[in-house]
């Protein structure tokens, strides 16, 4: 009996022991806690009733610990073909006499600071006001316009256009020296000179990942490439090096070196060409084959441009397991062309997930943003548009209607869209969420 009682004894005893010791562990941990919040420590505590600060506070956990983990989200935009016929070369004179063309890029100007690189094409040379503004076909516009694309927050501006050379060398120096003028932005697609030895590849870095970009046109608008050019626009199509007669069926073999040069230089290679065939929705033979040549060189991302439509976007699968997205072309970002389908335009949207081993893009936040054109009566610029937010009034409004051209209706807009964009449509509004007014919403 008294053995019974002692041993009852000595497990009340341990029972007693156990339980004060686990709430001296349990006060000591919440201390340690405490003074790890006190710190400033990335642990938070989470009360039992869930409120909105709370909520707020969680979020910030989850985004501290993809930090911690060394994930990061970079974007990339780009938009189409800055197509300066005069009128809207008209639109930027002030009352004063001086230029400015801030209105042309103010319809998506909040949407430009939410991406990392911001790509624009400026398709016609800024050749130099004293040598006068001209359209069709031999282009010129005024370096006022340069400084508006600074200025909306651009980082990145290509020139291997086939209107580079529109006012001769004198003029694609002069474009180049303007660019000097805003070292924050790459100016890429024509050059001082070009050492084929070593070319000039233009580099970006964001959060510590470094992007290069190339840029390259089929052609100046001629059939053959002078003496007094080479060296100074960077070429898509290769050249015969006797004659200078192009050979558009044929990538420049410096293209292919260029990439695989930026592949040990970067950790994405975003490649622009100037190509395709004008007002066709349908990519041609040469650019399919061009992006399986540029995707297995090294190529990461391709955007085309100066179709003046929108074309497809689509991955390149290389059969060396290189893979490429490749938007063939976006379009137009400003123009007074007739043809309806020149209209629609696109903004590419690429979102990069990066981590200390390796930079992807993320498919599912990726794609293309379809806009709209819009110009008076007479030709005179009026706003850029997303397609999200138009509609047949609008339509009906457009300076186009007025030329009595058919088939500009807003039903079309839409159908062009998604047959060609297809999956990669984005709307912006999933996009652009944070900062899209409430009244945009409908």
């Amino acid at each position: 009996m008294m053995k019974r009682k002692i041993l009852i004894g000595i497990v009340i005893a341990v029972v007693f022991c156990c339980f004060l010791g686990t709430g001296i562990m349990l006060w000591m941990n919440y201390n340690e806690k405490e003074a790890d919040v006190s710190a400033d420590s990335e642990t938070y505590f989470v009360e039992e009733t869930i409120t909105e600060d709370t909520e707020t506070e969680i979020g910030q956990e989850v985004e501290t610990e993809i930090l911690e983990l060394g994930k990061k989200k970079i974007r990339l935009m780009m938009v189409g073909d800055n197509l300066m016929h005069l009128s809207i070369v008209n639109s930027g004179y002030q009352q004063d006499g001086s230029r400015d063309y801030a209105l042309l890029f103010e319809p998506i100007k909040e949407y430009i600071q939410l991406a990392d690189i911001k790509i624009t094409n400026q398709e016609i040379i800024l050749g130099g006001n004293h040598l006068g503004f001209s359209g069709y076909p031999r282009f010129n516009s005024p370096t006022e316009l340069g400084d508006s694309i600074a200025e909306a927050g651009f980082n990145v501006v290509l020139h291997a256009t086939n209107h580079a050379a529109d006012k001769g060398i004198e003029g694609l120096l002069h474009c180049v020296d303007f660019w000097k003028k805003y070292p924050d932005v790459v100016m890429t697609g024509i050059f001082e000179e070009i050492d084929e030895e070593n070319q000039d590849i233009g580099l970006i870095e964001v959060e510590g990942v470094t992007f290069a970009i190339l840029n390259y046109t089929y052609s100046p608008n001629l059939g053959t490439m002078p003496k007094w050019l080479q060296g100074h626009l960077a070429m898509l199509c290769d050249w015969d090096k006797g004659t200078g007669k192009l050979d558009f069926k044929t990538i420049h073999p410096d293209v292919l070196t260029d990439i695989k040069k930026a592949k040990q230089m970067a950790d994405v290679v975003v490649v622009c060409p100037h190509w395709g065939n004008e007002y066709t929705f349908v990519p041609t033979v040469y650019q399919k084959q061009f992006a399986q040549q540029m995707t297995e060189a090294g190529a990461d991302l391709i955007i085309g441009t100066h179709p003046h439509v929108i074309q497809p976007v689509e991955w390149i699968e290389a059969e060396n397991g290189n893979r490429a997205l490749c938007y063939y072309s976006l379009g137009n970002y400003v123009s007074t062309q007739y043809k309806p389908a020149t209209m629609l335009e696109a903004m590419a949207w690429v979102v990069f997930e990066a981590d200390e081993e390796s930079v992807t893009i993320v498919e599912d936040e990726s794609g293309a943003i379809p806009m709209v054109y819009h110009y008076k009566q007479g030709h005179q610029f009026e706003n850029v548009y997303f397609l999200d937010e138009y509609s047949e009034e609008l339509a009906q409004q457009h300076g186009i209607v007025y030329h009595g051209e058919p088939g500009f209706s807003y039903e079309n807009l839409e159908k062009w869209a998604n047959e060609v964009l297809g999956e990669w449509r984005l709307p912006y509004r999933e996009v652009f969420r944070d900062c899209i007014k409430p009244e945009m919403w409908r």
